[in-house]
C-alpha cells in the first residue's frame, strides 16, 4: 500500500513533469528539464523549508537564554527541564517547530531521486507516463549536449560539492550570527563545512549526473532562499 502510494501520489507526477519540461522546453534539453522540475519543487516547497529555517534561527537567537539556565541549575536537571520549556512558552517557540516541515519534505526529495535515478528510458516510460502525455519517444539524456547525465561525471560531482560547501557555510555563518554557538559547537560546524561537501562530492560521483544537477540546483536555490531570509530578518530588525 505505501509503495502503491508513493508511486501514485509522488514518483509518477514528478516523472510525468520532468517528461513534459524535457518535450516544452526548446531543443529537448534534459539537464534543463531537470532544473526547472527542480525549481518548480522548491518553489512549491518554500514555505515549508522557510518555516523550518526561521525556527531554526529563533531557537538559535534563544541558546545563550538556554545555556545560561543550564549553567545555572546543572544540579537540578528537572527544574532545569522546567525553566527550558517556560522559556519557549513565553518566547512563543516550539523547540520542534523545524522539524516538522523537513520531514515532510522528506517523501517528496526521495522520489525526485528515484525519478532522476531511473531516467526516462522505454520502460520506465510504457509504466509511468500519463495517458493524456504525448510520448517523447526517445529521450537524450544530454545537457547542453555535452554532457550525458545517465553517466557518472567526475566535474558534475566536484561542482555539487563546491555548491554544497557554500550552502553550508552561509547556514553555519546565520547561526553564528545569532551569538548562540558554543565553542565545542563552532569546532562541529566548521568540521561539518568539510565533511558535508566532500561526503556530498563522494556520493554524486558514484549516481547518474542528473542526481548532481539535481543537487546542485537545490543548494543554490537554498543558497538564495537563506540569503532572502536573512535580509528580510535584518529588515524587520532595522
Amino acid at each position: 500500500m505505501l509503495s502503491y502510494l508513493f508511486i501514485t501520489f509522488l514518483y509518477q507526477p514528478l516523472f510525468n513533469g520532468l517528461v513534459v519540461f524535457y518535450q516544452f522546453i526548446p531543443g529537448n534539453d534534459f539537464g534543463i528539464a531537470i532544473i526547472s522540475l527542480t525549481l518548480l519543487l522548491r518553489f512549491v516547497l518554500y514555505p515549508l523549508s522557510a518555516k523550518a529555517i526561521v525556527a531554526q534561527r529563533r531557537l538559535a537567537l534563544l541558546q545563550p537564554k538556554v545555556k545560561e539556565l543550564q549553567e545555572r541549575l546543572k544540579n537540578d536537571k528537572e527544574k532545569q527541564a522546567k525553566e527550558i520549556l517556560d522559556l519557549y512558552k513565553r518566547e512563543g517557540i516550539n523547540p520542534f517547530a523545524g522539524i516538522g516541515p523537513i520531514l515532510l519534505q522528506f517523501p517528496i526529495l526521495i522520489a525526485m531521486y528515484r525519478v532522476f535515478w531511473n531516467g526516462l528510458g522505454a520502460e520506465e516510460l510504457s509504466q509511468f507516463l500519463y495517458s493524456f502525455i504525448p510520448h517523447p519517444g526517445v529521450i537524450d539524456p544530454s545537457f547542453l549536449g555535452m554532457i550525458m547525465l545517465s553517466e557518472k561525471s567526475l566535474g558534475i560531482a566536484l561542482m555539487a560539492g563546491f555548491f554544497q560547501f557554500l550552502q553550508t557555510k552561509h547556514a553555519t555563518q546565520m547561526s553564528s550570527s545569532a551569538g548562540s554557538s558554543s565553542d565545542m559547537a563552532r569546532i562541529m560546524q566548521k568540521q561539518m563545512t568539510i565533511i558535508f561537501p566532500m561526503v556530498t562530492a563522494g556520493i554524486v560521483s558514484q549516481l547518474p549526473s542528473a542526481i548532481g544537477i539535481y543537487w546542485i540546483t537545490t543548494s543554490i536555490f537554498s543558497l538564495w532562499q537563506q540569503w532572502r531570509l536573512q535580509g528580510k530578518k535584518t529588515n524587520e530588525e532595522a
